[in-house]
Order: structure tokens, then sequence, then C-alpha cells
């Protein structure tokens, strides 16, 4: 098992934290630019950075070997690949520096080749593979390490969506067979989804809260670990003008007005005023001020009366729904969510 013990991932941050890494399954690292996911990677990779606290894997202290000396390999998201040498050179030098015999070295390179799509372009140079082609030799290469440690440093950030998306799924499948713990750094929550058997999330060097993905999702402990798993973010209203006052006094006093609450774009949908369900809904006066459409998903920005904030200012809010939804701007719209899917957090 991969350990870190009172980790600083930079020097604002005041209060180190503890994480084990799931032994041979792949743990998603979630967090925003600058939230301290390189430095992880650097630190485990011991690589130059300033992060400090203690390193261990199987218990063993890796604290005080140099790179070359930890069973690490590491993908980062401006991948690297030996310019001179051929796609099948690349996938061999961890192996040949391991001092493998000849024999081993070309069924080892085959077998990755044809995991990663590689298999006919073995006698090609870098530079005559597509981005797409690079980022999978440089993934063939750290797996040819057969390091007990792969660490996926936004792998996949430099290519376009479609190619993103199907080497995550890829990549998935690819590492199913393997028994190395993998760590996938990645500011997008649909990684957590796709790839992670666990979760980490990470913000300005903290580690906000872990565990399965779909736990995290759904029981978010804090207003922040919320919103770092919500595309878009979190819409927030003031608990305390909640106007289903018996709802309210069951998830606490009517009169704290400390709370927060929140429900996420996919959670809200639109309703005509007579099929509105008040037993089992909350809903919210939006007026629409534009639509987006991806084709199978559609966008509704808006703003909310103010009475269902309690607050002057209106901050605008998004409803994400399936499907084309013909709104226009300026409509007035009841948008509904179910109850049990509101968020209740301490005041932000």
């Amino acid at each position: 098992m991969l350990r870190i013990q009172n980790v600083l991932l930079n020097s604002e941050v005041n209060c180190g934290f503890d994480h084990d890494f799931l032994p041979g399954g792949m743990t998603v690292v979630l967090g925003r630019n600058q939230a301290g996911k390189t430095n992880l990677c650097r630190f485990i990779a011991g690589l130059s950075t300033q992060v400090v606290g203690e390193l261990s894997l199987n218990n063993a202290p890796l604290n005080h070997l140099s790179p070359q000396k930890r069973s690490v390999a590491v993908v980062f998201q401006a991948f690297v690949n030996y310019p001179n040498w051929s796609v099948q050179q690349n996938i061999a030098s961890p192996i040949v520096a391991a001092g493998k015999d000849k024999a081993y070295i070309q069924s080892r390179v085959l077998e990755l080749a044809e995991k990663l799509g590689l298999g006919e372009l073995l006698q090609r140079m870098p530079n005559e593979l597509s981005g797409g082609q690079q980022q999978r030799l440089a993934i063939a290469r750290a797996l040819a390490k057969e390091a007990q440690v792969l660490l996926l440093d936004e792998p996949l950030v430099n290519l376009d969506y479609k190619l993103r998306e199907a080497l995550a799924l890829e990549l998935r499948s690819i590492l199913d067979d393997s028994e190395t713990t993998v760590i996938y750094t990645t500011t997008d929550p649909k990684d957590a989804f796709t790839l992670g058997d666990d979760l980490l999330l990470l913000d300005a060097g903290s580690k906000l809260q872990a565990g399965a993905p779909l736990s995290v999702y759904q029981k978010p402990n804090t207003f922040a670990a919320a919103n770092l798993m919500s595309d878009p973010g979190i819409n927030t209203f003031a608990w305390s003008s909640l106007s289903d006052q018996a709802f309210a006094q069951q998830n606490q006093a009517a009169s704290d007005i400390s709370k927060l609450g929140g429900v996420r774009p996919e959670h809200l949908f639109s309703v005509d005023k007579g099929d509105f369900n008040a037993a089992e809904c909350l809903g919210f006066d939006l007026q629409v001020s534009a639509v987006e459409t991806s084709g199978d998903e559609t966008f509704v920005h808006g703003f909310l009366k103010a009475k269902d904030l309690g607050v002057v200012e209106q901050p605008s809010w998004v409803v994400r729904s399936p499907g084309m939804l013909d709104f226009i701007q300026g409509q007035e719209l009841l948008v509904a969510a179910r109850k049990r899917d509101i968020l209740v957090f301490g005041a932000h």
C-alpha cells in the first residue's frame, strides 16, 4: 500500500493530511488548477518539490530514495518521448535499463504496443505520430517499467475532447488487468466515475474528502467538496428563506440562518405548476437568461426571484437537462428538485 502522512503540499497550508491509496486500484485525484495535484505526483516520484511529509510503500519508507530507485512510473500532461528513438525503442527503454533478456524485451514491447494500439507503428519516430498516439506511447513506456505505482498527471488534458474521452475508457480497460497502484489526477469530475475506484479531493493544497466516487458525490462533507464534484457548479440559496418549513425543520432548526442550501444542475427539472408535487419536491421560479445545447443536453441559465433567495442579489443558476429543450431568453420557468437531492451545508 502506498501511504502518505502529514503531507503539506504548499507553504500556505498549515495542517498536513494523510491518505492511503487503494492497492492495485485507480485513485482519481480531483482538484482545480493549483490544487496541488502535480506537487503530489512529484513528491511521490521523488522529483524536485517543496512538498514535505512522510511517504511509504508496503510499509517501507521512500523519502530517502532517489527517483531511479523508487518503483514509481510517471506520465505528465506534457508527455515526453525520446525523439531520436523509434516507438519500439521508446517502449523498450525501461525494460532494457532493467537488464531483461532480449526475448522478454521483444515479447513485452509487442504486448504493450498491441494494448495501446501501437502495434503497427513500432518503427515510426515520435514526430510521425499524432498527439493521441504520442500519449499512448508515453503510457506504454511507463507501463513497461513495471513499477508498483503509476502516476498519471492529467495525461489526456492536451488532447481534443473526443480523443480524450476515448482514451480514458481504453485506459481503464488496460489498467484493469494490472496489479499496479494507479494515481490519476484531473480537473474533470466525470473522470472520477469513468476511471476511479477511489477518489481524493484536493483544494488549495488541502484534502477535502476521500472515498468511493459515488459516495463522495452523494454525501459531500462540505460545500467545497460538493462544488468540486459538480459540473457546472452547485446552485445555492439561503436555507433560512426556504418556504417549505416542514422540510427545513426535518433537517435543522428553522431559525438557524447559518445554513446554505444547494442543488446540482442535473437534479433540477422544469415542471408545469399544475403538475408540481410539493410533497416530494421543492420549487424555484427561474427567469431564463440564456440557453445552450450540446445536442444531447441542454443548459438553461437563469436567475431566481429574490423571494426564493432571501437576498437582494440574484446569483445565476444552471439547469442541466437531457435532450434539446425549447426555452427562450426572458421566459419564466418553475424548476424543481426532489427533496432527497437537496444538499445542506454550514455557512459558506
